[in-house]
């Protein structure tokens, strides 16, 4: 077990097998290599990827098709080899979320998901370059925003 310090959940101790390692951090936060993915309110879609160094360092993200189910995501040929995918079944899709006042306003970035490999608990951010999927898409409002065409 390891006791880590959270921004919504006080101390807490988590089991290792619950680590996520993103060797290579995520965009902006590249010193950031582990976290742990923990439910933000019980009966939500939400969670907090909550890193295990930095306290105040915790993402709101959700399961994007929860509300866009048709929204795709393609794993690059390298993404699937850095984080040792060898089951689809084994892969979860986040995406962060910007939250604001009111949370009716609240977007998420469908450009740039979080792909966990949920049986080797690893992770990174995947920032698809040829996307028509906005970054500040609005959570609540149901159809997507394609900010330019797919090539």
């Amino acid at each position: 077990m390891k006791v880590i310090e959270t921004k919504y959940n006080g101390k807490l101790e988590v089991a290792e097998d619950r680590l996520i390692a993103f060797d290579q951090g995520i965009p902006a936060f590249e010193d950031e290599k582990e976290f742990v993915l923990l439910p933000f309110e019980e009966a939500t879609p939400y969670y907090t990827l909550q890193s295990t160094k930095t306290v105040d360092l915790a993402f709101i993200i959700v399961n994007p098709f929860s509300f866009f189910p048709e929204y795709r995501v393609k794993l690059p040929e390298a993404t699937i080899a850095q984080l040792n995918i060898t089951n689809e079944n084994d892969v979860a899709i986040f995406s962060l979320l910007t939250v604001k006042e009111p949370f009716s306003e609240t977007t998420v970035n469908l450009q740039a998901p979080i792909v966990i490999n949920a049986n080797k608990q690893m992770g990174k951010q995947l920032v698809l370059g040829d996307t028509a999927y906005d970054r500040k898409q609005p959570l609540f409002q149901k159809e997507l925003v394609l900010v330019k065409e797919a090539k």
